[in-house]
């Protein structure tokens, strides 16, 4: 990464032109565009090295999961019209909604390449011993539907209900592989994508209460397609290469858990 700048000071040192307006149009014919640079987290080439090592053959393994928020009256997804110019905020072109959103309803889900597991409504604050039982009562059987075999891995953020006391306790109670999650890493849960197309499907089907959404929900979260999640899995080590902070791999076969984050 360069900045203007720092080109202009090089120019001044090798006798070359050096106005600012003579460097970006040379720097624009070349195909080179002034952009703000993205922010990424720090992380070490050696620590990303060891964490793609092992990533193509860890990701059909894992039991991505997360929760989300999906709102009653189409507030979930943008979308984009063809009109006219001053149409804006004509009928056809606007999407209808109503105050305070008509509500919501909080979510439970995971996914694996072989297909979704099983999504579940969370009743009002969700707190660590209710995130202890949704795993209790979801995450496990959800693996054994998806036949991951006994030591899958089960992947969650560093969300403080995540990584409490009665939820370590819980995962090393029944021997669950934890995927650490850096808490620096920015979020590349494969499961984003799904969440998405889960809430343009509900979309489409215009609920009309909160009972209908939760129905809509877990009907569209069944048909979501297999080869749509096998997809998202395989590729997220290529989003990894791509220079963003990936998490640690799993312990080796045949170990135990280990401390959790």
């Amino acid at each position: 990464m360069v900045t203007l700048t720092e080109r202009q000071r090089c120019s001044m040192k090798r006798g070359e032109p050096s106005r600012r307006t003579t460097i970006s149009a040379a720097l624009r014919k070349s195909g080179l565009f002034g952009r703000v640079a993205r922010r990424k987290p720090l992380l070490c080439k050696k620590h990303m090295t060891a964490c793609l090592e092992d990533s193509q053959t860890m990701t059909n393994k894992i039991l991505w999961s997360d929760e989300t928020k999906i709102e009653l009256f189409g507030l979930n997804a943008k979308r984009h019209v063809w009109r006219e110019p001053g149409t804006a905020n004509q009928l056809a072109n606007t999407i209808p909604t109503v105050k305070h959103g008509g509500g919501s309803i909080m979510l439970w889900g995971c996914f694996s390449a072989g297909g979704t597991g099983r999504l579940v409504r969370i009743e009002g604050k969700m707190n660590a011993a209710m995130y202890r039982d949704i795993l209790d009562e979801n995450m496990l059987q959800s693996a054994l539907d998806l036949r991951l075999g006994r030591r899958f891995i089960f992947q969650q953020d560093n969300d403080p209900k995540h990584t409490a006391k009665i939820t370590k306790e819980w995962l090393r109670d029944n021997s669950v592989n934890v995927l650490e999650w850096p808490s620096q890493s920015p979020d590349l849960n494969p499961i984003e994508h799904l969440w998405r197309d889960l809430k343009m499907a509900v979309h489409q089907r215009s609920p009309s209460d909160l009972i209908e959404l939760e129905r809509f929900c877990k009907e569209e979260w069944e048909k979501l397609p297999r080869n749509r999640c096998a997809t998202l899995v395989e590729s997220y080590p290529r989003r990894l290469k791509a220079g963003t902070p990936p998490p640690s791999p799993p312990p080796s076969p045949g170990s135990s858990p280990g401390p959790l984050p």
